[in-house]
């Protein structure tokens, strides 16, 4: 607990400045890093005999991505049908993938003996994470640098506090299961606790970083949404590994395991939050 601790006091700072102050450029090359990592690490979910083989079909498609998809911050704050197709693929995947960890293991018998839909289900989640926070770190970037580096940090903040009211309220409250087979300390008491810490953290962020919602019910769907994606999320790559069986991604962070395991609900979040704000915000 006491590295895991530290590592989080390191990386937290580390993780604003790199939102704030890397130039767009810089900072969608950071993303695409943490991301070819993530493709490294769900090489073991595929299981296949070559790692670097295993990882070729992710850096392909991510590649063909920035070729076909125009990156400049100008066309990211003119989004087009390639745009939105991407966040509405995310969007689409984690309702399909969410469904999927909920009825474990009885799902599993779908998809866990296929190779290509192990892959597939690689790019679906990494794919559109890394379009989602590009999106957002880009939006009215010429009319102010730090508009789109507040919305990235609004979906932290809220993913962040959901995990901890859920931690907290699940641990002195929770008795039912959400999904016992998959993370059995999970709980809906815990789920309504992440919830209402996520509203009051986001309406605190709001006020905070000037964010403007199209009105107050659409403040509290998205959030909600965004917020409910996210612990299924968790639930998600927690599946895939039990069905692999790995404890953790990998090591490379200490105290908290590999990249998928820091950012398993950030990857669910991102899509959901991005399509969502884009549309009704």
């Amino acid at each position: 607990m006491k590295q895991r601790i530290i590592t989080a006091l390191i990386l937290a700072p580390l993780v604003i400045l790199a939102i704030f102050k890397l130039s767009l450029p810089l900072f969608i090359a950071l993303i695409a890093l943490v991301t070819v990592v993530g493709f490294w690490e769900w090489t073991q979910f595929v299981q296949l005999n070559s790692r670097i083989a295993t990882l070729l079909p992710g850096i392909v498609v991510t590649g063909l991505s920035f070729a076909l998809v125009p990156f400049d911050a100008f066309s990211l704050n003119h989004l087009s049908t390639s745009h939105y197709a991407i966040l509405a693929i995310g969007f689409l995947w984690w309702i399909f993938s969410s469904a999927l960890a909920i009825t474990y293991p009885k799902s599993a018998s779908l998809w866990q003996h296929s190779k290509f839909l192990r892959h597939l289900f690689g790019i679906l989640t990494l794919l559109p994470f890394l379009w989602s926070i590009i999106m957002l770190r880009a939006e009215d970037v010429a009319l102010d640098p730090y508009h789109g580096s507040k919305l990235v940090l609004y979906v932290c903040f809220i993913v962040w506090a959901a995990d901890s009211g859920a931690y907290f309220v699940g641990k002195s409250m929770g008795k039912r299961k959400m999904a016992p087979h998959v993370s059995p300390n999970k709980t809906i008491e815990g789920l309504v606790g992440g919830l209402i810490t996520a509203l009051l953290v986001g309406w605190g962020a709001t006020q905070w970083f000037d964010i403007e919602f199209a009105s107050v019910p659409a403040f509290i769907a998205i959030t909600l949404a965004t917020v409910v994606i996210s612990v299924l999320g968790d639930l998600v790559e927690s599946m895939f590994k039990r069905v692999s069986g790995i404890k953790d991604s990998s090591n490379i962070i200490p105290g908290h395991g590999g990249v998928l395991d820091r950012i398993d609900s950030l990857t669910a979040a991102f899509p959901v939050f991005a399509l969502l704000y884009f549309l009704f915000s």
